[in-house]
């Protein structure tokens, strides 16, 4: 759903207060953590976990959620690989607003499509760490929490990730998180291991 841009005859106003001068005020760097992974994955259990860890310790944190967003932002979108890709490309926009506000944002998308992700990476810059939460199909059936493999296995759900529309995992992820045979506090120390390292945060 690539087009080319409609707004005409705008500049770009460079604010006084920088990401850096809220970094300072924050006494914390801003990221873009972008969980991806199937349906069942543990995407949005993960991240928020971790946002309440990091929100225990002072941060400044904000979530988006795939299913949330869908009720307003994208809630004029489908399931198509085009509106996939618009999902993908509004979120991404959002997002990057967050990390220039000096948040910590955390996105739980399935975001199927290397291309979309790539596209993210590409505007959010060397602050994307893509977050890889790695899962069986069959454990994620298992879960299946919301009863959406369940329906499409059915046929009651057309193109569902996973069963008839394809996930594309990540090749060189930032991090890969193994949900399947780790808790969910494990998987958290995992990632603010690696922020520390990022130096995102100290501790």
């Amino acid at each position: 759903m690539t087009s080319s841009p409609k707004s005409s005859n705008t500049v770009w106003h460079q604010a006084t207060v920088t990401r850096t001068r809220r970094a300072e005020l924050n006494a914390h760097q801003s990221v873009v953590l972008w969980f991806t992974g199937l349906s069942g994955s543990g995407k949005s259990t993960l991240a928020h976990a971790l946002e309440e860890r990091l929100y225990q310790m002072k941060y400044h944190t904000f979530v988006l959620d795939g299913d949330n967003v869908r009720h307003g932002l994208c809630g004029d979108l489908g399931f198509s690989d085009q509106a996939r890709e618009e999902n993908i490309r509004r979120v991404s926009e959002v997002a990057k607003l967050f990390m220039e506000a000096g948040v910590i944002i955390l996105t739980a998308f399935i975001s199927p499509f290397r291309t979309d992700r790539d596209r993210a990476r590409k505007l959010v810059g060397q602050d994307f760490v893509e977050i890889y939460c790695r899962c069986p199909l069959e454990v994620c059936e298992q879960r299946d929490v919301k009863g959406l493999y369940r329906r499409a296995r059915a046929g009651e759900i057309k193109e569902f990730t996973g069963i008839s529309s394809p996930y594309e995992a990540p090749e060189h992820p930032e991090l890969e998180i193994q949900t399947a045979n780790k808790t969910i506090d494990e998987c958290v120390d995992q990632i603010l291991e690696y922020l520390v390292q990022r130096g995102v945060y100290q501790l």
